[in-house]
């Protein structure tokens, strides 16, 4: 029903020649799934209330789509001008249909790294302390379009497990999202799931970002009650990307206010990057050639 909202709303302002170059009057931006939608739509609404002034339209609308798939098609379609992607996510816009959308910034973790890690973890009263101690039992991903949650694990498992996902885990599901998808482990849905984080700082803070330190700060998850079996090799930071025919101001006003943003409001900033980051850096597509060549040859699109 969410999904269908987005792109319902959306098409309204097409119709209505919203996204027409030149004559923007609303700036639509899409944020992905995998957290409860409350939440999501409180993090951005400093960019709600900020962001019409600093790049001249008249309104900013947010659309939390159901999933990643949701936020994907609706950049496809250019019924969206701007959202913060995986890297996995990007990839797919870029297989499908290359002239959609362009990065331009990504995050910069505090020790100065451009990436983070798919993390596995388990309930730590489960017994399950290795890799090796899930072979036959239930593995759950985050979402089939997030890198840290889906595409990295199956192309980087299969190497330590020394055979494929499929032979060594009873079954696989899908958690319906990070948030979800550790909540499912907690409750004995799966016995391990694979989400994301900074890997850097606390790990009883869940790190220093990503969905274990977001669902640590709401109160969600202590992290005494998980263990980490797994870590991936380090993975891209996912990308800012706009809408290629954006009207060439407004794109050029968005990029330097949102890298403005970490000084200019710290707490805007780290709500709608669920942790602590350095700053927003330029990126291009050259970024993220690893991630789209892993998805052509694991997924194909």
């Amino acid at each position: 029903m969410l999904k269908k909202a987005l792109y319902a709303a959306a098409a309204l302002c097409v119709l209505a020649g919203s996204a027409v170059a030149g004559d923007l009057k609303e700036f639509r931006i899409g944020i992905l799934g995998g957290e409860n939608e409350a939440d999501r739509l409180r993090n951005f609404k400093c960019l709600q209330d900020k962001l019409p002034a600093a790049i001249g339209v008249d309104k900013v609308s947010l659309f939390p789509a159901a999933d990643y798939d949701g936020v994907i098609q609706g950049l496809l379609g250019g019924t969206l001008d701007e959202a913060e992607l995986g890297a996995s996510g990007f990839a797919k816009i870029y297989l499908t249909k290359p002239e959609a959308v362009t990065p331009v910034l990504t995050t910069v973790q505090t020790d100065g790294s451009k990436g983070y890690y798919s993390l596995m973890v388990a309930r730590k009263d489960s017994g399950i302390k290795t890799l090796a101690d899930l072979k036959g039992k239930k593995l759950g991903f985050a979402d089939p379009d997030s890198t840290s949650g889906y595409l990295v694990p199956m192309v980087s498992l299969p190497e330590q497990l020394g055979m494929p996902v499929k032979d060594f885990f009873a079954s696989t599901g899908f958690g319906g999202g990070h948030e979800n998808l550790v909540l499912e482990v907690m409750k004995g849905t799966f016995d391990a799931g694979t989400t994301f984080g900074s890997g850097v700082g606390d790990f009883k803070a869940g790190y220093t970002s990503g969905n274990l330190r977001k669902m640590v700060d709401k109160g969600e998850l202590n992290m005494d009650d998980v263990v980490e079996l797994w870590r991936s090799p380090l993975i891209p930071n996912g990308p800012l990307v706009v809408r290629n025919d954006l009207n060439a101001d407004v794109k050029a006003k968005f990029v330097s206010f949102m890298k403005d943003l970490p000084k200019t409001d710290a707490a805007c900033f780290q709500a709608i990057e669920g942790g602590d980051f350095a700053s927003f850096v330029d990126v291009n597509v050259d970024f993220y050639s690893t991630i789209i060549a892993a998805r052509k040859a694991a997924i194909g699109s």
